[in-house]
């Protein structure tokens, strides 16, 4: 019986220590998913969750781009475009809710893939565009800026996994970008979106004034 019990008490610290571990090796898993300044989930954890929603026919995949952000660096510092940053993520993430995800792909680039339970989504993305434009807590009134929404339903392009729909949300949000209409979604038509168009859309985007209407 001491045998036993000396046994246990020898592997006690073990068993605590792995768990530790493991616990340990676990946060940083779920650090390693996040993006460190707005914590969205980090491009590789985004297309895991996506890819997973977009099982669902009513799957909507959104792309979203920060307008003249450059601009707002050179103009106000670092600091004033990373306070943009985290409000805009914040503000994705909470419209998109759970049931949906939402990342940062890089820079001012975020995506979402959220679920059309009740085939809503064009005004469901016209109210998020108008929140996305709303002046950010804390930061200097000469700082205005809006965000550039592309967007497409799974549904209309049967097939396409979630690199194909990102590539026709991406198209989509610089056509609005160009447009200054501040949302679109990718029809089922042809998009006339040249690759000169793509960055001479991106290019404006950082000297124009803020998009303002609402046009995927």
């Amino acid at each position: 019986m001491s045998t036993l019990l000396d046994v246990l008490g020898a592997s006690a610290p073990l068993a605590a220590g792995w768990a530790t571990h493991v616990h340990w090796l676990g946060r940083r898993l779920h650090v390693a998913r996040r993006d460190p300044l707005t914590g969205l989930r980090t491009r590789d954890a985004f297309t895991h969750r996506a890819t997973v929603l977009l099982k669902d026919p009513r799957a909507v995949v959104l792309l979203a781009d920060v307008d003249r952000f450059k601009q707002i660096n050179d103009t106000h510092g670092h600091a004033a475009g990373d306070l943009l940053l985290k409000a805009t993520a914040d503000r994705l993430a909470h419209h998109v809710g759970r049931k949906g995800v939402a990342g940062r792909l890089g820079g001012d680039e975020f995506a979402a893939v959220l679920i059309d339970e009740h085939g809503a989504a064009a005004d469901l993305l016209t109210v998020l565009h108008g929140i996305l434009a709303r002046p950010v807590d804390g930061q200097n009134p000469d700082v205005h800026t809006t965000v550039s929404l592309g967007w497409v339903h799974a549904a209309d392009f049967p097939g396409e996994d979630l690199s194909g729909l990102l590539r026709r949300a991406d198209e989509s949000m610089y056509a609005a970008k160009q447009a200054r209409s501040g949302l679109k979604r990718a029809g089922l038509g042809r998009i006339f979106a040249t690759v000169a168009g793509r960055r001479s859309g991106r290019r404006g985007a950082r000297t124009a004034p803020p998009a303002v209407g609402m046009a995927a």
